[in-house]
């Protein structure tokens, strides 16, 4: 167990060696993370009855489902990450699990935030856990190598992607067939929708019509036959297939566009469905701008940093999220969330995992944003139609919003078993394409009406459940997004210099321009220097100033357009060595293509030598 904890590419964590072994290696991989992860954060966590109990509960079923590998691989891999100062968090259900919050995988308590545990594991359900892990995206690249490293191409391969004929391609590629030139298909794709069904005006109005009525009624029928077709295959953004048998001989594979990559010819559905083990290594740019500003505050104040050691529950920090001053933060910057801040008004964590939850699909369309808004700001009574509701809904304010409540309201008022409420939360995610959640009415609502709930009420919550549709939310993914969303508000408050600079560094990420950074940086009074040839390295930096921040962000030489990374670093090899004397001095020592001393003196970057 210990070996494989390491990582030293045995097989046998994968899920096929001997069970006994496999189980203490799990209970020492987590005892291990476990203090590790407290000793980290300069954190007591107080492993309670009920803690030890679940936990106990969680590592007897995973044995027993034999996944032990599972959770030993995702280990090792967060701990590689660790080993080499990689941020990395995992996500989704996974959330859920007390074993993965002591082996450090997640970061959410799983007891404190009452998540449920059937969410991510369950007897009933016969297929494999599923942990997403968010990595800094820049350095993705290197967990998968080292995925590649441990495991080899023999057993490791990226999960793909199928990309379906939608109307735009359709027509495109049906229209080539009937010898329609590109531009014309080019103009007629910008007509028609990209989902749903092809309309002929559209056609008409794109001036296909030219060829004949009879042509484009072919060509509609053509193009509407092919929808939903698979096209081709992309390689899926994080997933990977780990097996302790050869891929080749478990399933389809053929080489990536990348060297070095091998992919598997089906999609994680596929996977799911065969019971195959699959990890999610997914980027993520907050991370990389997470890592860059703790970076920079260490270097440039000398305090050190981590997404564990961030005060929690600021009122600064807070204050700043109701005024809607979020621009370049996680998750709540959006023109939507800026618009709920104020109204929501968040003063805690849990209010944050409530923001993120709220402006989605699923909320809005079953009409449970304004009743959770007047019962927050005391417009409204918070009334709950049967006592036994009350523990599953009061954090809510009496409206479900998460998925794990539909599931624990199921058990609690229709004695759901923990196997049947993950049903119900798999035929509610996929109701429009099988229907099968109406199979539940009857027996919600009869259920219901046994306990002597209301039947009206009892219809309305199946309602409100179909409404969730494919929409719901996962509270553990949102508790996880929260974390993020709550770390980079903190910087953004108390470092704004920092936030900025990295954020900067970070780009292209997030809902906002450049010139919108520095344009709000400058309206909070931080001073951002320009672009200046004698002083700017690649990316943004910090200088000496005066102020209450201490320091200006100097703009890199990044973003002068049409300027590459080799450039730059030669105009900084060029002025490290001597700095420049004049424009014509730049000119003959950097090198620089003469198509760049254009782009170079628009971005005023030549103001200092030019005097």
């Amino acid at each position: 167990g210990d070996r494989e904890a390491q990582g030293n590419g045995d097989r046998e964590a994968q899920g096929n060696g001997d069970r006994e072994a496999q189980g203490n290696g799990d209970r020492e991989a987590q005892g291990n993370g476990d203090r590790e992860a407290q000793g980290n954060t300069n954190t007591e966590v107080a492993i309670k009855a009920s803690f030890r109990k679940q936990l106990d509960a969680e590592l007897a079923l995973i044995e027993e489902l034999d996944y032990p590998g599972y959770f030993l691989t995702m280990y090792e891999i967060v701990s590689f990450c660790g080993r080499r100062g990689i941020l990395c968090q995992g996500r989704g259900s996974a959330a859920n699990s007390v074993v993965c919050f002591s082996l450090g995988i997640t970061a959410i308590d799983p007891m404190r935030m009452g998540l449920l545990f059937e969410r991510f594991l369950s007897r009933e359900r016969a297929e494999p856990p599923d942990i997403d892990l968010d990595i800094e995206h820049e350095r993705r690249e290197e967990v998968i190598q080292h995925v590649y490293a441990v495991y080899g191409r023999d057993h490791a391969a990226m999960v793909c992607n199928v990309i379906r004929y939608r109307p735009r391609s359709a027509i495109r590629d049906v229209g080539k067939v009937f010898g329609i030139p590109e531009t014309a298909l080019d103009r007629a794709a910008k007509q028609i929708s990209a989902y749903g069904t092809i309309e002929e005006a559209a056609l008409t109005r794109a001036g296909l019509g030219e060829h004949g009525a009879r042509p484009l009624e072919h060509l509609v029928r053509m193009a509407d036959e092919i929808l939903d077709f698979p096209r081709h295959l992309s390689v899926h953004p994080g997933g990977f297939l780990l097996g302790h048998e050869p891929v080749h001989d478990i399933v389809p594979i053929e080489n990536a566009a990348m060297p070095g990559r091998t992919v598997i010819q089906w999609d994680k559905d596929d996977l799911e469905e065969l019971g195959l083990f699959k990890v999610d290594l997914l980027g993520l740019g907050a991370l990389h701008q997470l890592h860059l500003a703790f970076d920079l505050i260490r270097h440039h104040r000398g305090r050190e940093l981590s997404m564990a050691t961030i005060p929690a529950e600021d009122a600064a920090t807070y204050a700043m999220m109701c005024t809607a001053d979020t621009i370049g933060t996680f998750q709540i910057e959006s023109r939507a969330q800026m618009s709920m801040l104020p109204r929501l008004k968040p003063r805690k964590f849990y209010d944050l995992v409530v923001e993120i939850s709220l402006v989605r699909p699923g909320p809005i369309s079953g009409g449970m944003v304004h009743p959770y808004l007047r019962r927050r700001a005391g417009l409204e009574p918070v009334v709950y139609p049967h006592d036994c509701l009350v523990p599953v809904l009061e954090k809510t304010l009496g409206v479900p919003l998460f998925q794990e409540q539909v599931m624990k309201l199921a058990m609690v008022a229709a004695d759901y078993t923990p196997g049947e409420a993950d049903q119900l939360r798999r035929d509610m995610a996929a109701w429009r394409r099988s229907g099968r959640i109406e199979q539940h009415r009857e027996r919600l609502v009869g259920r219901m009406e046994a306990k002597g709930i209301l039947r009206e009420f009892a219809e309305r919550v199946f309602e409100q459940i179909r409404g969730f549709g494919e929409y719901g939310f996962p509270e553990s993914h949102a508790a996880s997004f929260a974390l993020i969303a709550y770390a980079t508000s903190w910087l953004r408050c108390h470092y704004l210099a920092e936030f900025t600079c990295s954020l900067l560094n970070a780009q292209p990420m997030g809902f906002y321009s450049p010139a919108t950074i520095v344009g709000d940086a400058q309206r909070h009074a931080l001073e951002v220097r320009p672009i200046d040839v004698t002083r700017s390295a690649w990316d943004c930096t910090l200088e000496p100033a005066d102020g209450a921040f201490k320091f200006a962000v100097r703009m890199g030489l990044r973003w002068i357009k049409g300027l590459h990374l080799a450039q730059g670093a030669r105009i900084v090899a060029a002025r490290d060595a001597h700095g420049f004397d004049s424009v014509a001095d730049f000119v003959r020592r950097t090198a620089v293509p003469a198509r760049c001393h254009t782009a170079i003196a628009e971005a005023g970057a030549l103001g200092t030598l030019a005097g």
